[in-house]
């Protein structure tokens, strides 16, 4: 645990998908269940890929509270890229799978890990999901609220639409 913490730390994930995504987001959601128990999901919205043509993903945001330490998470998101079969490319701007990234771990800032994960207010898909799940909750660098910062967001920059998908 991180110097000066205990207890339980709420945690963020973002989890994307634009291969057979219904499927690869089901088996995130399950699997990271059986890891960490509850989970905390937001919406799922559908956008297009950007950065590259593609086909949609479909993007949402899960939150959980665990007392392991962010690289021990990682390391798990890891290996759920590779279960769903990910492909590493040199082009970060590609399809995929599954695509999880760690965008907070409690009020932890480190530089190494990409805490807070610069992704949360580039990218609508991120932060939307982010918002729903956790409006009031503080950026760690910032100190304005997730709800606030989409508030502030050009939502024309990134369109996406609320799609029904039933997760286990």
């Amino acid at each position: 645990m991180p110097d000066g913490m205990h207890g339980p730390i709420n945690v963020y994930l973002s989890v994307g998908s634009n291969i057979e995504p219904e499927q690869h987001l089901r088996m995130a959601c399950r699997e990271l269940s059986s890891g960490y128990g509850d989970l905390e999901l937001s919406s799922v919205y559908r956008n297009e890929a950007v950065g590259f043509a593609g086909s949609d993903f479909l993007n949402m945001v899960i939150g959980f509270a665990t007392q392991e330490e962010p690289e021990q998470i990682v390391e798990r998101l890891e290996k759920l890229h590779d279960r769903a079969g990910r492909e590493r490319q040199k082009n970060p701007f590609c399809s995929r799978t599954l695509d999880l990234d760690l965008l907070l771990y409690g009020d932890l800032v480190r530089r190494r890990l990409k805490l807070p994960h610069d992704d949360i207010d580039k990218y609508g898909f991120v932060l939307r999901p982010l918002a729903e799940v956790a409006p009031q909750l503080k950026h760690p660098v910032t100190g304005m609220t997730m709800g606030d910062i989409w508030g502030d967001f050009d939502h024309d920059s990134h369109p996406m639409e609320r799609v029904d998908l039933l997760i286990e």
